[in-house]
Order: structure tokens, then C-alpha cells, then sequence
């Protein structure tokens, strides 16, 4: 499959091939291996990650962000990821909901991925198709991800800015933020601006900015009435011309997980649930002689494959 037919076609307003091929990586099916191997990856599109607590409104940033990059005539590529079920193994809260007006947008794709059981909200997954919606050309690149509190660090593996969201509400917060989410934040976030309580918030997280050696932008924003998010727009080109001084560690967080997710591909999690679930009921059942026992199969069969 070509990759100058998947950008001409994305650029014409054609999401069918994108699609198509996005189902065939996020599913593993035939073909997804040779595409991914093929891919020129158009490398100097920003990929900007928004992650924070549940109820910051990083849904709402993301709406106002993309009306604003449409003003400005740019093509964004957006993934909401979404928390997965741990008995249908699909995704649960389904964020295009609410990004429903940008659906018939010709220069907007959203995509939901499930987290397929990242602890951090990212999976393998989404660094394939992250690489996918590069090679096809878009401007910018949004990844929403589940917020689930400090494991949200893996959004640096992945992102070239990564937007931490906060509320007023987290001020009394804010030491755990900076023992988390500030080793990983280029730009700060309040939004809900005009709540009470925002701008002693703003003014603690900025003294907490100013003793890091380079300085991370603190912007607020009310994102439902889209005030503060030409500024936000502002710190996020100026983020992305600097030189991203952890290239080397985002490559290598993303060849862990593609390697990881690789080791892991053979093992078949509803047949894992059924197999636990048979030896659970025999008596002196340990789980951790299953998982050796279990992981000496996986092994012979790669052996044998």
C-alpha cells in the first residue's frame, strides 16, 4: 500500500483508505506488518499529548484546539484513548461523543483506541498508528489520553509536547504533582479558569515551574467559552521548534513498548482467562506455578512457529 496515496487520498478528504488501514494495525491483521515496515513517517509533525485527572475538561480543550488549528486552515489527526473493559476487552467511555461536531470536518480525523490494558493509558498500538497518521500527513497530531493520575507518565514516550490539564480543585494537590506529572509537562494547563481558587493555583504551580532549570509555560483557560487557547496554541508552536532534547528517550520508550507488545503478541488473553479459570478450580491451585507452567508453553510454541 502505497504511502503517497494514503497522504494524497488524506489530504483530499478521503478517510476510507486511512481507516482501513488503521484497522488492519490496530487489529494485527494480514498486511499490518509490511505496512508498518513501509511506513515513511513524515517526522517533523508534532504529536501533542493531553493528560491529566479525570473532570479537567481535556475533551473541551480538545474541541476549542481543533476549531482554533481549523481557523488556520491546518489538518489535525486526533486519539482519544479510552479505558478497556477488563471483561470485553473493549473500550468503555468512547470520547468521539463528544467531539461529534468535527466528524464531518474534510481536515479532521478522531480515532478512540482502547488501552488495551496500559496501566498509563498508551498501548503499542498507539505508537503504530500515531506512526500511520504521521505518514499521512497531517499538521498536528492530538492524543487525549484516559487520565488516570501518575501513570500518565508514559505520554512521554510518546508525545514531542506533552499539555498536563489541571483544575483549581487540585491545589491542595499540587506537592504530588510534583513528584509526577511535572517531570514530564512542557506546557502546564489550568482550565476552568474562572473558578474559584485559579489564580492562587496558576501562581503555586508557576513557583514550582520557576525552580525547574527550563522554564514550562503555565497558561489558563476556560475551554468551553475557548478563551485562553490562542496563548495555549502560542506555547505549543513555540514548544515544538525547540529541539527536543529527549529524541533519544522517546525512541527508546517506543521501541520497549513495540518490542514488548511484540514478546506478548502470541498469548491470547480470553484463552487465558478460560485456561486460569479451569486450573483456579483444581485443588492447590498456585497462580505463580501456572504463570511458570503457562510460560513455558508460549515459549516451545514460539520455538515452533
Amino acid at each position: 500500500m502505497e504511502n503517497l496515496d494514503l497522504e494524497k487520498k488524506t489530504k483530499a478528504g478521503d478517510f476510507r483508505l486511512l481507516a482501513r488501514v488503521l484497522t488492519l494495525v490496530e487489529n494485527d491483521l494480514t498486511g499490518a506488518e509490511e505496512i508498518l515496515k513501509d511506513l515513511k513517517t513524515i517526522h517533523n509533525i508534532p504529536v501533542i499529548g493531553i493528560t491529566g485527572p479525570p473532570g479537567a475538561g481535556k475533551s473541551t480543550l480538545v474541541n476549542s484546539l481543533i476549531n482554533l488549528f481549523l481557523a488556520e486552515d491546518k489538518r489535525i489527526a486526533v486519539i482519544a484513548i479510552d479505558p478497556t473493559s477488563p471483561f470485553n476487552l473493549g473500550s468503555l467511555l468512547g470520547d468521539r461523543i463528544r467531539m461529534a461536531e468535527h466528524f464531518n470536518k474534510p481536515n479532521v480525523y478522531i480515532r478512540s483506541l482502547a488501552t488495551r490494558g496500559s496501566l498509563g493509558g498508551l498501548s503499542a498500538k498507539t505508537i503504530e498508528i500515531v506512526d500511520v497518521l504521521k505518514a499521512a500527513g497531517f499538521d498536528y497530531i492530538l492524543v487525549e489520553t484516559v487520565g488516570v493520575g501518575q501513570s500518565e507518565v508514559e505520554i512521554a514516550g510518546l508525545a514531542d509536547v506533552t499539555i498536563v490539564v489541571l483544575v483549581p480543585e487540585a491545589g491542595d494537590e499540587i506537592q504530588s504533582i510534583k513528584s509526577g506529572l511535572m517531570e514530564v509537562a512542557d506546557i502546564f494547563v489550568v482550565n476552568k479558569a474562572d473558578r474559584e481558587g485559579a489564580e492562587r493555583f496558576a501562581n503555586n504551580l508557576k513557583k514550582l515551574v520557576h525552580q525547574k532549570t527550563i522554564q514550562i509555560p503555565v497558561i489558563k483557560t476556560i475551554a468551553d467559552k475557548n478563551e485562553g487557547i490562542a496563548d495555549l496554541i502560542t506555547a505549543i508552536n513555540k514548544q515544538t521548534k525547540h529541539k527536543n532534547t529527549r529524541k533519544q528517550f522517546l525512541l527508546s520508550e517506543k521501541a520497549w513498548k513495540l518490542i514488548q507488545h511484540k514478546r506478548m503478541s502470541g498469548i491470547n488473553k480470553i484463552k487465558l482467562q478460560q485456561d486460569i479459570a479451569e486450573a483456579s478450580q483444581k485443588p492447590g491451585f498456585n497462580l505463580y506455578l501456572f504463570i511458570d507452567k503457562y510460560s513455558l508453553i508460549q515459549d516451545k510454541e514460539i520455538k515452533n512457529s
